[in-house]
């Protein structure tokens, strides 16, 4: 399902002027945005204002998405990279009140589980803004990752929740989400928007060159362990064999 019949079909889009803030800060947040915000451009009705909290804040791991992929221009950049888990998440739980009392948005829309969803999350709910929670619902069930905790407490104080899979639904449900004041909505993957969205321009790119995969190690449960990265590589140098593997 794609974002046009999943998220159009919700009362978020009636045709009264919406505020919404969404609120980014990592790379997979910048290219689920530009496929959602691109969307939202076809509701005239629809004020969309861009706070980048800086989490991912160099060239090439935040700049170059937003020029790349067509993404407005944030409204607002927090530059809150570099920090601890606490440091960052405190600052920017600070600087998007600030935000948030200013603008005033009806809606604020935030993704995934990083430190700047956990903080947006947090802030609009204080301010009694309701949230809307987009790829909600996923669980690795390992309470040691930063990651599950920023979901789990984002799925609990938002009022709309976009899952991507049936199992993310079942999830929700299974931690009792059915019995709250929230809607929980199957829409569908927006990663896969995002791909199509894109499509036409990764097509000229591949066709430029030979085909190839990229990896990504940064995961603290991968490059930490030294028996789980040994084996990671070595299932790399395996496919190297056929086709070529780009770490970025």
């Amino acid at each position: 399902m794609g974002i046009s019949e999943g998220y159009a079909n919700l009362s978020l889009l009636e045709e009264i002027m919406i505020k919404i803030c969404t609120i980014v800060g990592a790379r997979p947040q910048f290219v689920k945005a530009a496929a959602l915000s691109n969307e939202l451009k076809n509701y005239p009705n629809m004020i969309e204002i861009i706070v980048h909290t800086g989490q991912h804040y160099d060239k090439n791991m935040s700049e170059v998405f937003f020029n790349q992929l067509k993404i407005p221009v944030p409204n607002y950049h927090l530059k809150s990279g570099g920090k601890s888990h606490g440091a960052m998440t405190g600052y920017q739980l600070v600087e998007i009140e600030k935000i948030l009392i200013s603008e005033k948005p009806d809606w604020v829309i935030v993704y995934g589980d990083t430190n700047s969803t956990l903080a947006a999350a947090i802030a609009a709910s204080k301010l009694k803004i309701p949230i809307i929670h987009i790829e909600a619902g996923l669980r690795s069930f390992n309470m040691k990752m930063p990651e599950e905790i920023n979901r789990i407490i984002t799925d609990r104080l938002s009022k709309i929740l976009f899952c991507p899979s049936v199992l993310a639904v079942r999830n929700l449900k299974s931690e009792g989400f059915e019995k709250y004041d929230i809607q929980i909505e199957m829409v569908g993957d927006i990663m896969f928007d995002a791909f199509r969205f894109f499509s036409s321009s990764l097509q000229e790119i591949m066709s430029k060159g030979k085909p190839f995969v990229i990896c990504t190690l940064h995961r603290e449960e991968n490059i930490d362990d030294e028996k789980r990265l040994k084996k990671i590589f070595r299932g790399l140098n395996s496919i190297a064999k056929n086709i070529s593997i780009r770490i970025p």
